[in-house]
């Protein structure tokens, strides 16, 4: 049966309107769409840390501000402050923490017994880059919680111009250390600054051989012939009038009082380097590796990761956040400035290229320990800081320092029934 030409002609006509008016409705849906994702209101992170120098509280608002530029459906917000553990745990505490957050290695176990953070490390883009004792610092009971977004080492940090006065050459024992600083005292500049603070003196302690506690955090063993020789040779530097405290130099840290001129020398770490070119440019200066004790070498490693929040309400957002701080280009930005070194193997060899000075602290790290020890240990740190004042002023005896330490801490060891932790050596270069 043949179609009537007429009837034909008008079902096409209809047909065609028909598709161009759905064609139209696609058109206007997709558009549509496309138009609610492109006004869809951004994620919002806070992403929290500690207020340090004005060119490091800098840096990082131009790094999440590039990360801001280039992930419009993620906006974060920076929130440094001066007080940051207080700060911190008050934002756990009231169920609605900051999305991204620093944690010290030193505070790591005590977050993970608190369960406030989200094991995020197998979601990290190539961990396998990180130095694998960097990566062990934030790694308890099989998880890899948050990945290291710098560490940084101890070192010497010596006035050139005053070593050169007392016709020495930088000290590599502590014989030669005891020398230098007794050469370079006089009224007004102190031979070396050192406070009464365990983190820097535990690096004495390792290079005497000594240690805080037993690989297993089963009980304190600092009161030993080694810690007595590490404490008597710490504290024996200021009593015998070679060292001074900052307090006493009037300055608020020990890289404060070698920047003004007030002490020949400082243990530090290279976050000290950037305060030295933009408030005290006019000190010459050289680094070297600590001196080593009776026992040989050793330093610190201090190292602090990005964390996300395990109740948070954006952890997709955050990971995406981590991924782009720790991987090599927020990394090489961060680390870019000198303040800290980067801990993927991949940055190490451009990072020394542009900072060879700094070298001392890298070589450091290969036999670093980390800072790092049992979940309570604060109430040891704190006891130990005020047992070295005491000896510091005449009040305490090293053997009475050593056993007021070792009480408080076998008390919180006792409650921590030996958590992970460990004070491994760290090998930070020997994988690169």
């Amino acid at each position: 049966m043949r179609t009537c030409p007429v009837h034909g002609r008008f079902a096409r006509r209809l047909m065609n309107r028909f598709i161009r008016f759905t064609a139209l409705l696609t058109a206007v849906a997709l558009a549509v769409v496309s138009f609610g994702i492109v006004r869809a209101a951004p994620v919002n992170l806070v992403l929290e840390g500690w207020s340090s120098s004005p060119s490091e509280n800098q840096l990082l608002q131009q790094i999440v501000d590039t990360f801001n530029k280039n992930n419009p459906d993620i906006q974060v917000k920076l929130n440094q402050v001066p007080d940051y553990d207080t700060t911190l745990a008050k934002d756990l505490a009231s169920g609605s923490p900051p999305d991204v957050f620093y944690v010290d290695s030193f505070r790591l176990l005590d977050l993970v017994n608190a369960g406030a953070l989200e094991p995020i490390g197998d979601k990290i883009d190539n961990p396998d880059d990180f130095y694998p004792a960097l990566k062990a610092a934030f790694t308890t009971n099989g998880k890899f919680y948050c990945p290291p977004k710098d560490f940084s080492t101890l070192a010497l940090f010596v006035n050139t111009d005053m070593l050169a006065k007392a016709n020495l050459k930088p000290p590599t024992t502590w014989e030669e250390l005891e020398a230098a600083a007794k050469a370079m005292t006089t009224d007004k500049v102190a031979g070396i600054s050192l406070p009464n603070d365990l983190a820097r003196f535990i690096a004495f302690l390792y290079q005497a051989g000594g240690s805080v506690t037993d690989d297993n955090y089963t009980k304190m063993t600092i009161n030993s012939p080694e810690g007595l020789a590490a404490l008597q040779f710490y504290t024996g530097l200021y009593t015998k009038g070679y060292a001074k405290t900052p307090q006493d130099l009037g300055a608020g840290w020990p890289g404060e009082a070698f920047g003004k001129g007030q002490a020949a020398m400082v243990v530090e770490g290279n976050w000290l380097v950037p305060p030295m070119k933009n408030d005290y440019p006019n000190i010459k200066y050289s680094v070297v590796e600590l001196p080593a004790g009776p026992k040989g070498k050793a330093t610190m490693a201090f190292t602090v990761c990005y964390a996300v929040a395990a109740n948070g309400k954006n952890k997709d957002a955050s990971l995406k956040l981590v991924n782009y701080l720790t991987g090599s280009e927020g990394m090489k930005a961060w680390t870019d400035l000198g303040l800290a070194m980067p801990t993927r193997k991949s940055l190490a060899d451009g990072w020394l290229a542009k900072f060879p000075q700094l070298k001392p602290f890298l070589d450091g790290a290969a036999y670093a320990h980390k800072w790092q020890f049992t979940p309570g240990f604060q109430s040891v740190l704190d006891t130990t800081n005020n047992e070295i004042l005491s000896v510091f002023s005449g009040n305490q005896t090293p053997e009475g320092a050593l056993k007021t330490i070792e009480s408080v801490g076998n008390e919180v060891l006792s409650k921590s029934k030996g958590a992970a932790g460990g004070a491994a050596t760290m090998q930070a270069t020997a994988a690169k």
